[in-house]
């Protein structure tokens, strides 16, 4: 019993004592990088089990430093092994959203097929590649569920366009006719309101730099336009994980 009491003592004391260990090298990369951050914040420090390196997380972006801070690595970790991009695999698992919590009443919705598979689509009204996404991959793509977010991010005509769509009879057909045709939808009341600054907050609670940005079921994302052969893989690649 003593030597139990022992083992506990030593193992809560080896624990404690990581911890401060931790705690002390994160103080220490904070201090030593944060001035040169332009403003930004550090997140997080974690010690990766590869080179001696130290994960900075900045802005849902990810960095390496060793444990004094006193170099940056800015670039990508590849397993030569495997050849995967473990950088990547990274900033895809932190910046994961969890879909349930998406307001989705504030979004388009798109029904093809059978829709079971279930995708959310950050768009602005005035960018081209959101054109090209619509006009090609969500145009093509079938048994799938589209909630479409206007996420206005490139002028204030995105607001007035978007503001033109919520309000709309068929909200649905006046986002496509000027997504795929250029017809500009009609006129909204003045007394009509929008979702339009909410989504907005919404965007950059998660990050969203760019559009478009598409969210799958299990919170993944994948940043600007793809083809359909690369949405079909990646539903694939869902279904395998039991995904959606």
């Amino acid at each position: 019993m003593l030597k139990m009491k022992l083992a506990v003592l030593l193992a809560t004391g080896l624990l404690a004592s990581c911890v401060d260990a931790q705690t002390n090298v994160e103080s220490t990369i904070k201090k030593a990088l944060e001035p040169s951050l332009s403003g930004a914040k550090i997140e997080s420090v974690k010690e990766t089990p590869y080179s001696g390196l130290y994960e900075v997380r900045v802005a849902g972006d990810i960095l390496y430093t060793d444990k004094k801070g006193e170099y940056l690595v800015i670039g990508q970790i590849y397993d030569v092994k495997s050849s995967r991009n473990l950088t990547r695999e990274r900033i895809d698992d932190v910046n994961k959203i969890k879909f349930s919590d998406l307001p989705l009443e504030m979004a388009l919705k798109q029904v093809k097929g059978n829709g079971k598979r279930v995708i959310a689509v950050f768009e602005d009204p005035n960018c081209g590649y959101c054109k090209r996404l619509r006009q090609t991959t969500l145009k093509e793509i079938d048994n799938v569920t589209i909630y479409t977010f206007m996420y206005n991010i490139l002028s204030e005509d995105s607001f007035v366009k978007s503001k033109n769509v919520w309000c709309a009879s068929d909200r649905n057909k006046a986002w496509d006719d000027w997504m795929l045709a250029g017809k500009v939808p009609p006129t909204a009341p003045a007394a009509c309101e929008t979702p339009n600054d909410k989504i907005v907050a919404l965007g950059q609670k998660l990050r969203i730099t760019g559009t478009p940005a598409i969210f799958f079921a299990d919170g993944s994302r994948i940043p600007g336009a793809i083809d359909l052969k690369a949405l079909e893989g990646k539903f694939d690649s869902l279904e395998g994980k039991g995904g959606k």
